[in-house]
């Protein structure tokens, strides 16, 4: 071998090669390390974005006051809404006998009934509660929760619907109607005397909707009868009328059926014109 031959190979070796080995580890860290931040950076936001998203996205939903858009969800403050519903919702007995009577429940709306200058409030409630004391038959009483009997009149009924108004001396705030048709799924609640339980609350969720009645899983029984359904929103939907022992449901009178007899509803439908 020549020594010019010599002479390349080692210029070979000590030149260019030594450029390639002393820079290409510094480049190669710098990339590196350039993606493991990149990494992190995108590891953070996507993990914050999911925070941000199952903390604000309950929060979202309970700051929502239409239950048109959402009446899934429970309310934001049950304590509030069982609170303002057992205010507005009452006991009703109808004593026709010496040991004869039937209770049930009832709840104030804001309806013209007659002798409203002796009898303020207008309370609706079932047919079959009042029904013995039809006529003259007999006298009917009404209880706030916890509070003293005031003498009650029956106004109007609508037995086709099991429902009717009554008016009594004993002053309560009245409650107010969904404008918002329930759905499959809406959150509910059920208030009433439930056995003869003032002030019973019960919870649930709609399981259908026909043209005059609620279906609900909210559970029901003798006393409930008349009682208020409400929405998350504390609008009333219904009014609690029947149950059914072992089946999965029970049922209440729609606002719509309260448009036959118990009040004025133009086209006849409430949910159809609101």
């Amino acid at each position: 071998m020549s020594s010019d031959s010599i002479f390349s190979e080692n210029s070979d070796d000590s030149a260019e090669p030594g450029i390639t080995v002393d820079n290409q580890p510094k480049t190669s860290s710098l990339a590196r390390l350039v993606k493991i931040n990149l990494v992190i950076t995108l590891v953070l936001v996507l993990s914050l974005s999911i925070g941000a998203y199952f903390s604000l996205g309950p929060i979202g939903q309970f700051r929502n006051t239409d239950p048109e858009i959402d009446g899934y969800v429970q309310p934001r403050s049950i304590a509030t809404l069982v609170e303002l519903v057992q205010e507005s919702t009452v006991s009703i007995f109808c004593d026709y006998g010496e040991q004869d009577y039937d209770f049930g429940s009832g709840w104030a709306l804001d309806i013209e009934a007659d002798e409203q200058d002796i009898y303020p409030t207008a309370l609706v409630t079932n047919h079959h509660v009042i029904e013995n004391c039809l006529d003259g038959k007999g006298k009917v009483f009404v209880a706030a929760l916890g509070g003293e009997e005031y003498p009650a009149v029956i106004d109007n009924w609508d037995e086709g619907n099991d429902l009717a108004v009554i008016a009594t001396k004993l002053v309560v705030p009245p409650l107010y109607l969904s404008s918002n048709k329930p759905y499959p799924g809406y959150w509910v609640m059920a208030v009433g005397t439930a056995d003869g339980y003032e002030g019973s609350v019960a919870f649930g969720n709609v399981l259908n909707v026909t043209d005059t009645e609620v279906l609900i899983t909210a559970a029901i029984s003798g006393g409930n009868s008349g009682g208020p359904l409400i929405d998350n929103e504390g609008y009333v939907i219904g009014t609690n009328t029947w149950s059914r022992i072992g089946e999965q449901y029970n049922g209440a009178m729609s606002i719509d059926a309260m448009c036959d007899a118990i009040m004025e509803c133009d086209g006849g439908k409430y949910w159809k014109n609101n």
